[in-house]
């Protein structure tokens, strides 16, 4: 009896369970492996109500009170999926070739499989940061427009980069358009933050320019809503409307906190930052940020420095480091998604990952997790997710600007 479809999917099933998936998720990606998560997002949304301020009808003269009543202050974030897709296939031939071994069959097949995997996972993880507009690097302010190799504006979002992606760029990071032309990575220097690409930059996007922002084809505007876009660098405008809400009412409890910590040291930075969200009301207990950022906190603690490690599931956990909050311990995590100049302190019970279903996982909604490339001799993995990013309490949280 020859391999089929039905036979493959089998094997999948068996090698692909829900557990290894969440493993391969999870591994390198602190915050989307720490959020609480709700995987029954069905319907068209998902509203979260907000009460942002209580009844006003309060003063030590009785009438007074009485004139003065007013309405609990309330919002409601509603909430829509964002989707993502990432495909692989599997050369027939391949397949044909490794029958009667089942070890080099499964080799040959999980490696595009695994590599689909990681590649959703990883545009999930960076777009849980994000503000949705999907932009994964900038150009150079100083940028030659006639090379062929992009320096990024901040080195550290070097790692956000693959060989083989296909890349374009706008003048604005998201409500814009996306200019005419494409270029495809072919090279990544990761030391220097620098991308080669298939052709001079101006050839392939004639339009481009320094400080351009950088997109995979397809996602601009499509992303995830992440903590960039719940907690904002700047105060919502008074025409500000974000999953139907306009925040601009009360900023703080409605978009979060804002705290300048680039005149600071990081671990002073974090210790007022916990002061301010204490202020609000809000306990935090994490607070992510970059590699770079991470290695300098340890270098100022030096020896005071105290770590703890978090266990996230039974294969995997976290290493981090413990700082006095001024409502308890607060435990810092290094997460290379995070930008390098921003720091998220953040109360881990007030977020969820809303989700229809796994996410990501591979989608086999016909029961099937294969199928024939229509013009091609090959099949096709399909993996995805269809999810969206919500705070019930934003005001207990804070973005710290570092230096």
């Amino acid at each position: 009896m020859s391999l089929d479809l039905t036979t493959f999917a089998s094997a999948l099933k068996a090698h692909y369970t829900n557990d290894k998936v969440e493993n391969m998720v999870y591994m390198d990606n602190p915050f989307m492996a720490m959020l609480p998560k709700m995987e029954n997002f069905g319907g068209k949304n998902l509203p979260i109500p907000i009460i942002y301020g209580n009844p006003q009808g309060r003063s030590a003269n009785f009438v007074k009170a009485q004139q003065n009543k007013t309405n609990s202050q309330l919002k409601d974030f509603v909430l829509t999926r964002a989707k993502d897709y990432s495909l692989a296939s599997i050369d027939n031939e391949t397949i044909e070739a490794s029958k009667g071994d089942a070890n080099a069959f499964m080799e040959a097949a999980t490696t595009e499989i695994d590599g689909a995997i990681n590649s959703a996972a990883r545009s999930l993880a960076i777009a849980l940061y994000g503000t949705g507009s999907g932009s994964i690097g900038q150009v150079d302010n100083a940028q030659t427009l006639t090379a062929t190799v992009i320096q990024l504006e901040k080195v550290e979002a070097v790692t956000n980069f693959e060989v083989g992606q296909k890349l374009v760029v706008s003048s604005t990071d998201g409500g814009g358009t996306v200019r005419a032309g494409s270029l495809t990575v072919t090279g990544v220097d990761r030391d220097l933050g620098q991308v080669t690409v298939n052709a001079a930059l101006n050839t392939a996007i004639p339009a481009i320019a320094a400080s351009d922002f950088i997109f995979i084809d397809g996602d601009y505007d499509q992303k995830v809503k992440g903590l960039a876009a719940w907690l904002p660098a700047t105060s919502p405008s008074p025409s500000d409307s974000f999953f139907s809400v306009n925040r601009s009412s009360d900023a703080t409890r409605l978009a979060g906190i804002r705290f300048d910590a680039s005149a600071l040291s990081i671990e002073e930075g974090l210790i007022k930052a916990s002061s301010r969200v204490a202020r609000e009301g809000g306990r935090p207990s994490h607070a992510f940020m970059s590699y770079s950022r991470y290695a300098q906190l340890e270098v100022e603690l030096g020896s005071k420095v105290r770590y703890t490690d978090l266990k996230v599931t039974n294969f995997i956990g976290f290493r981090g480091i413990q700082i006095n909050g001024a409502k308890g311990i607060i435990t810092v995590i290094a997460d290379q998604n995070c930008p390098e100049d921003v720091c998220y302190m953040l109360q881990m019970d007030s977020w969820k990952l809303y989700s229809l279903g796994k996410c990501p996982k591979i989608l086999d909604t016909d029961g099937l997790k294969m199928l024939r490339d229509s013009n091609a001799d090959s099949v096709e993995i399909r993996v995805g997710y269809y999810c969206q990013l919500g705070s019930k309490s934003p005001g207990y949280n804070c973005r710290i600007k570092l230096a």
